[in-house]
């Protein structure tokens, strides 16, 4: 299982994080605006957003792929 899970670079990160990061990072208005879904427009909280993320896979698919994009990349930027 270890060497299907070493390719994953979100082998080990909980949604929470994952959300927090990007909060962090883009802000509420931001995120939003790159993935449209009320729970990051109307009232965000990082608790009303993974009750909806754990709930929706093609919502968690795109913050996912969002937090792949901007906040790994950006690290590792950041390290060379």
């Amino acid at each position: 299982m270890n060497q299907e899970q070493k390719n994953n670079p979100l082998h080990g990160v909980k949604l929470e994080q994952i959300l927090e990061a990007l909060v962090d990072n883009l802000g509420w208005k931001n995120l939003g605006y790159l993935i449209d879904i009320r729970c990051f427009n109307f009232d965000p909280s990082i608790k009303s957003s993974l009750h909806f993320l754990r709930r929706t896979p093609w919502a968690r698919q795109k913050v996912e792929a969002l937090y792949l994009e901007r906040i790994i990349d950006f690290n590792k930027k950041e390290e060379e």
